[in-house]
């Protein structure tokens, strides 16, 4: 598909704050491994092939297994996944769907089990983040493919 908007130049302030907001929740104190989980489950739902291709580099560039990363559309069905991260996973996709449905008090107070409030709160905003990315790379055309996983230092 051929880039309908670079949207970085379009509106370079407005990206470089996103950009900031987007640091706070890489920042956040809660674990890189998770946050790709999160990252790749909401672009799975979304259809973003751009952050999928991205985020599934930046994972495996960062230690995540191929085995999971396969299954994580399947990730109820499979033993390969923490309780903690199920439960990220199951709030990702509660909020990324959030159209479909309240958040149900079962589903919160599970999350609750696993992550403190501000965890909580920084685990939203990561989604929040990513669906927000999703957002421009889906209807834009961003370009597929050529992302490379920054070196971490």
């Amino acid at each position: 598909m051929e880039r309908r908007i670079d949207y970085w130049k379009a509106a370079p302030a407005g990206l470089e704050a996103f950009r900031q907001f987007n640091s706070y929740v890489e920042n956040c104190g809660l674990e890189h491994s998770l946050l790709e989980l999160v990252k790749m489950r909401a672009s799975q739902i979304n259809g973003c092939a751009y952050c999928l291709d991205m985020h599934s580099k930046d994972a495996r560039a960062a230690g995540e297994t191929e085995q999971r990363l396969y299954a994580l559309s399947a990730w109820r069905e499979t033993p390969f996944f923490s309780d903690r991260e199920r439960a990220a996973l199951a709030w990702s996709e509660a909020l990324t769907l959030i159209s479909d449905g309240p958040v149900e008090d079962e589903l919160y107070n599970e999350a609750r089990s696993h992550f403190s409030e501000k965890e909580l709160v920084d685990l939203t905003l990561a989604i929040v983040a990513i669906n927000g990315w999703n957002r421009f790379a889906i209807p834009f055309h961003a370009p597929v493919g050529s992302y490379q996983p920054r070196k971490k230092a």
